[in-house]
C-alpha cells in the first residue's frame, strides 16, 4: 500500500506553493503520495486525502497555521509536523532550511508522537442554549463593549477564587503559555508540566494575579455583567457569545493534539532560540 502524507499550507504566502511542489516532488520520488488539505485551486495534481492510508499532516507556515491544522484533522490520530515560516514559530519542529531534514524523516519514519493537552470548552446561557469547543492554546473570555469592562467571577472546582472586571481572563495550557497568555502577563508552563493557568487581562483589582491549576480542575467562569454579553474565543478561531449571566465551563479534553517530534531538545533551549534571551550575562554580551 502506497504511503500517503499531507499538506497544510499558509494561505497567503506566494513563497509556500513553489515550497510545497519541492517537497512534493521529492516526496513522490520516494514512493509517497501527497495529498493537500484546504482550498488550493493552484495545487490541482496533489492526491486527496486518504484517511486510511495518511500518515503525518506536514504544515507550511506558522503558528496560526498549525493552529488551523490541528483545527481541520482534530478528529484524526495523524500527528502535526510543523515547517516555519512565520516569526516565532512555537509550536513547529523545523525551520524553513530543514527541508532536506524533512525529506530524510518522512522516508524512514524517524519521528516520535508528542501528545499535547487541550481544553474542552461549554458556554451555557441563562436561556438555556449551549455551545460546544475546544482549545490547544488558550480560550479567551473578553468583553464585547469597548466602553464597559467585563465582570466575572472565577470558580475552581465548584469554590469562587476570583472576582472581579476588566478586559477578560484567558484560561491557558501549558503549550498555549507562550501565545496570548504570555502577552497578557501569564508565566510559561513548560509543555511536560499537567496544569491549567488563568490570566486576568487589564483587571481592575488589587489581587488579579495568574493563578495555576491541577489539569484534573474543573473552571467556572461566570458572567456577572448584567448589561452586556462577553465574546469566548478559542485559539483566535472559533468563537461564540456568552450571553449576561452564562458560565463558561473549562476542562480537560479527552483528546489531546498528537504532534511528530525530531528534535529532542530540551525546551529552554527552544525557549531561548524563539525569544532570543541572553543567557551570557549583561557584561559578557559583547564577547559572546
Amino acid at each position: 500500500m502506497t504511503r500517503q502524507v499531507c499538506l497544510v499550507m499558509h494561505a497567503n504566502r506566494e513563497d509556500v506553493p513553489p515550497l510545497a511542489r519541492v517537497i512534493a516532488d521529492r516526496l513522490r520520488a520516494a514512493g509517497i503520495e501527497v495529498a493537500v488539505a484546504g482550498d488550493q485551486h493552484e495545487l490541482e495534481d496533489f492526491a486527496s486525502i486518504d484517511p486510511v492510508r495518511n500518515e503525518l499532516v506536514i504544515v507550511l507556515g506558522g503558528d496560526g497555521t498549525i493552529l488551523r491544522a490541528a483545527e481541520m484533522f482534530r478528529d484524526s490520530a495523524v500527528p502535526l509536523l510543523g515547517l516555519n515560516l512565520g516569526r516565532v514559530g512555537f509550536l513547529a519542529e523545523l525551520e524553513a532550511s530543514d527541508v532536506d531534514e524533512l525529506i530524510t524523516v518522512i522516508e524512514h519514519r524517524a519521528w516520535t508522537v508528542e501528545n499535547r493537552r487541550a481544553l474542552a470548552v461549554r458556554v451555557v446561557n441563562p436561556d438555556g442554549s449551549e455551545w460546544h469547543s475546544w482549545a490547544l492554546n488558550e480560550v479567551a473570555v473578553e468583553k464585547s463593549l469597548r466602553d464597559r469592562m467585563l465582570e466575572v467571577i472565577v470558580s475552581v472546582e465548584g469554590h469562587p477564587v476570583m472576582a472581579w472586571a476588566g478586559d477578560g481572563l484567558i484560561c491557558a495550557t501549558p503549550t498555549g503559555s507562550t501565545a496570548y497568555a504570555f502577552s497578557a502577563g501569564g508565566p510559561i508552563i513548560w509543555p511536560a508540566v499537567d496544569a491549567h493557568l488563568l490570566v486576568p487581562v487589564a483587571a481592575h483589582a488589587l489581587f488579579a494575579r495568574p493563578l495555576v491549576t491541577a489539569p484534573s480542575a474543573s473552571i467556572d467562569i461566570a458572567i456577572t455583567d448584567e448589561l452586556a454579553p462577553a465574546i469566548v474565543v478559542c485559539d483566535g478561531r472559533r468563537n461564540t457569545e456568552a450571553q449576561p449571566g452564562a458560565h463558561v465551563m473549562i476542562e480537560q479534553s479527552e483528546h489531546p493534539v498528537r504532534f511528530a517530534r525530531i528534535k529532542r531538545a530540551p525546551f529552554a533551549n527552544r525557549l531561548v532560540a524563539k525569544f532570543q534571551l541572553p543567557v551570557t550575562g549583561w557584561r559578557n554580551r559583547e564577547q559572546a
